[in-house]
C-alpha cells in the first residue's frame, strides 16, 4: 500500500471575529472566514492546511475541483496538485483557484512533514533564522485611534510597523505622521495604499511623506499598473512594493521583468500553496528583490506555515505583516506568543502546531461575510483608483 496516498479530505468553513473592527481603503472588516482542511493518507496520517476565503467561488472551487484532483495525489505530489488543477481550466482562472489549492497543498506538506517526522523549514533547505519578526499592523481611519494603537504595539515589543492609508487624500498623511510620531525615527514604518492612488496623486502624497522616510510604500497604484509601478520607482525614493499584483509564478515574473518593484510581498494563500511561495522568493532572490508575506488574518495553521516559510527563505528579510494580535481566537492549541517582536518558528514535524478539533465546531459558520464594503454605509463601494 502506498501509505502516502490522500484516502480522505474534510473541510470546514469558520469565522474568528476580531477583537475590534478594522478600516481600510476597501470598507470595514470585522473578522475573518477562513477554510480549513484536513486530509488523510493510506498510512493514517493527518494533515490540516487553511486559506483564506474572501467570496463565494472559494469553496466550489475546492469542493468540486481542488478535493476530487487531491484524492488522486500523494501528499509529497504538490507540484502536480496545483498543475493538475489549472490543466482543468483553471489556468484561465488562476485568482479563483489559488486559495482553494492553499488549503489542501499546506496539508499535504503538514502529512508529508509528519510521516518524515521533519517540520517544515527542514524539507525546504533547512533552517535560515529561527525566528521570525512580526510587523505591527495598524487599520484605523483616525490619525489619533492609529497613534494609540502604535502605542500599545510598542509596548507589546513591536519594533516594525505597518499602517493602512488609501481612505482619503488628507488622512494619509496625517495617519502615516501620527504613527511616525509614536515610533520615533529609525524605526521601519510602512504604508499601505490597496491601489487608491492615482500615479499624480501617488507622486505629490509621497512628496509629502517625504519626511516620515518610509520603508517602503505598498500597492500605491491599482494591481494591473505594473508600468505605472516602474514610472513611479524611478520618479521619486521611497521604495515600491508590490502585493495585489503579485499573486502567481508568472505575476513575479512580470513585475521583474517590467522593473516595477523594489519589495514584493507573497501569500500561499495567493500564489496557490507554500511552494509556490518558495519558487516566488527564489525568483525575486535571483534579482536581489527583498521579500516578505502579506497577511489576511491567519489563523494558527497558516501562521506556522508562514514561520516556516519565514525559516528557510534568506531573502525573506522583512518583518512579516500580520494581524494575529486582532483575532478573538484559534483553532491551535497553543497560540504563537510574541518575544522581542518576534514568533519563534515551530519545530515539531510538518507545520508544528495541533488543531484543537471542538474549535472547529465553535467557530463553523455557513456562509462568508464579506471583507470588502461597509454595511454602515449602503450604496458606498470602493473604486480603484479613487483619487
Amino acid at each position: 500500500m502506498d501509505d502516502l496516498r490522500i484516502v480522505a479530505v474534510r473541510h470546514w468553513l469558520l469565522r474568528i471575529p476580531f477583537h475590534a473592527d478594522m478600516e481600510w481603503a476597501s470598507g470595514r472588516r470585522t473578522g475573518v472566514t477562513r477554510l480549513v482542511v484536513r486530509i488523510e493518507t493510506a498510512g493514517g496520517i493527518a494533515g490540516w492546511g487553511e486559506t483564506i476565503c474572501l467570496l463565494d467561488a472559494i469553496p466550489a472551487v475546492l469542493a468540486r475541483v481542488v478535493i476530487p484532483v487531491a484524492l488522486t495525489r500523494r501528499a509529497d505530489q504538490a507540484e502536480a496538485l496545483h498543475r493538475h488543477v489549472l490543466g482543468a481550466g483553471y489556468y484561465h482562472h488562476k485568482r479563483a483557484a489559488v486559495m482553494a489549492l492553499c488549503a489542501v497543498e499546506m496539508a499535504m506538506w503538514d502529512a508529508l512533514g509528519r510521516a518524515t517526522g521533519r517540520p517544515l523549514h527542514a524539507l525546504w533547505g533547512g533552517l535560515w533564522r529561527d525566528r521570525a519578526e512580526m510587523a505591527a499592523y495598524i487599520l484605523a481611519a483616525d490619525p489619533v485611534a492609529a497613534a494609540e494603537a502604535a502605542r500599545d504595539y510598542a509596548r507589546r515589543g513591536h519594533r516594525s510597523f505597518k499602517v493602512k492609508i488609501g481612505m482619503s487624500e488628507a488622512t494619509d498623511i496625517s495617519l502615516v505622521r501620527a504613527v511616525r510620531g509614536v515610533v520615533g525615527d529609525g524605526v521601519p514604518v510602512r504604508a499601505d495604499v490597496n491601489g487608491a492612488w492615482t500615479p499624480g496623486t501617488a507622486r505629490r502624497q509621497l512628496e509629502k511623506l517625504r519626511e516620515c522616510d518610509l520603508q517602503y510604500i505598498e500597492q500605491p497604484l491599482e494591481l494591473d499598473d505594473l508600468i505605472g509601478h516602474a514610472a513611479l520607482r524611478r520618479a521619486q525614493p521611497v521604495p515600491v512594493a508590490l502585493d495585489e499584483s503579485a499573486y502567481t509564478l508568472s505575476d513575479i515574473g512580470n513585475i521583474l521583468r517590467m522593473e516595477a518593484a523594489d519589495v514584493v510581498l507573497l501569500d500561499p494563500h495567493e500564489a496557490g500553496g507554500l511552494w509556490q511561495v518558495i519558487k516566488q522568493a527564489g525568483v525575486c532572490e535571483s534579482a536581489g528583490i527583498p521579500v516578505t508575506l502579506h497577511s489576511g488574518g491567519e489563523l494558527g495553521l497558516s501562521q506556522a506555515a508562514y514561520l516556516h516559510l519565514a525559516a528557510s527563505i534568506p531573502n525573506m528579510t522583512i518583518s512579516l505583516d500580520t494581524e494575529y494580535a486582532h483575532l478573538a481566537g484559534d483553532i491551535v492549541a497553543h497560540r504563537f506568543t510574541l518575544e522581542d517582536g518576534c514568533f519563534a518558528v515551530p519545530t515539531g514535524p510538518g507545520l508544528g502546531v495541533e488543531v484543537e478539533e471542538a474549535a472547529l465546531d465553535r467557530y463553523a459558520v455557513d456562509r462568508i461575510e464579506g471583507a470588502y464594503l461597509d454595511d454602515r454605509r449602503p450604496g458606498w463601494f470602493p473604486v480603484k483608483p479613487a483619487y
